[in-house]
């Protein structure tokens, strides 16, 4: 669990050290403007952010400070989705009232959603020992991260043209093809979660699938315009997206009683 953790909190500072450069909330992941523009101080609040995801980035890989640093990855993550709500009014009159639109919106708050649970997990892996609390995080954690998954494989199926314009031109049998192709692996990760069946092994290949939508089709745009904060920040959000499966992926490896070595705490050996 501990390559889950640096990766997760890594993408975290990054992702405080980008707001920090451009002295803004990044706007694909962190809409603030979703609740219009009359916010006042939105620099000085993107900057409080911008600190406050360093801080929590860096103590959640040391083992001294990591539930406090899963503490306050929960808040600010918990912020940056509730920043998505008024999207669910104001999406739908722009865009019209489709499927496609909620489906858009509900994936932003579900990519927060994996990321908050993440934190829970390891928030919980410190916390003083009470086994009703953990199976009441274990429900949830596999509900979260199930359902966001099924979420995001429908989100490719009603936005192939939007995902296949990531893919790499030079990749074989077209855009369309790999837009599909990922929606259904999404989804066979979502069931496999949801109903317990190889869920150690789906949740591994879910952030091994993120870590390649990395290098594949969110690392090009950075080097095509350095200057876009959206580019670095989608970056940052999904490198946290694929830490935050592997987090979960060993979590649930390590309650297996057969493959259990150890209590949780031995789990992660977060130094």
């Amino acid at each position: 669990m501990k390559l889950g953790v640096y990766l997760y909190g890594l993408a975290t500072l990054a992702a405080g050290v980008f707001d920090l450069i451009w002295g803004e909330f990044e706007p694909g992941h962190q809409p603030i403007q979703a609740w219009g523009t009359g916010i006042s101080h939105q620099q000085v609040l993107a900057y409080i952010a911008a600190v406050w995801l360093i801080l929590a980035g860096a103590a959640i890989m040391w083992r001294r400070t990591a539930r406090a640093g899963a503490a306050a990855c929960v808040v600010i993550y918990s912020v940056f989705a509730v920043f998505w709500l008024p999207r669910f009014v104001t999406a739908p009159r722009v865009l019209g009232f489709h499927l496609a639109v909620y489906i858009g919106v509900m994936g932003g708050v579900a990519q927060q959603a994996i990321l908050i649970m993440a934190a829970v997990i390891v928030y919980t892996l410190f916390a003083t020992r009470a086994s009703g609390t953990r199976e009441n995080v274990a429900i949830i954690a596999r509900l979260t991260f199930g359902l966001s998954s099924l979420n995001f494989g429908i989100d490719h199926f009603t936005g192939v043209r939007l995902v296949a314009a990531l893919v790499p031109s030079w990749l074989p049998f077209g855009g369309n093809f790999w837009a599909v192709l990922t929606g259904i692996a999404f989804l066979l990760a979502g069931i496999a979660i949801l109903l317990g069946i190889l869920d150690v092994l789906a949740a591994r290949l879910l952030a091994l699938m993120l870590l390649v939508f990395s290098v594949l089709a969110l690392a090009p745009p950075v080097f095509r315009d350095p200057r876009s904060h959206a580019a670095w920040g989608a970056n940052a959000y999904n490198l946290a997206a694929a830490g935050a499966a592997w987090i979960f992926a060993e979590w649930i490896a390590g309650r297996n009683p057969r493959q259990r070595h150890g209590d949780d705490e031995q789990l992660l050996q977060v130094s």
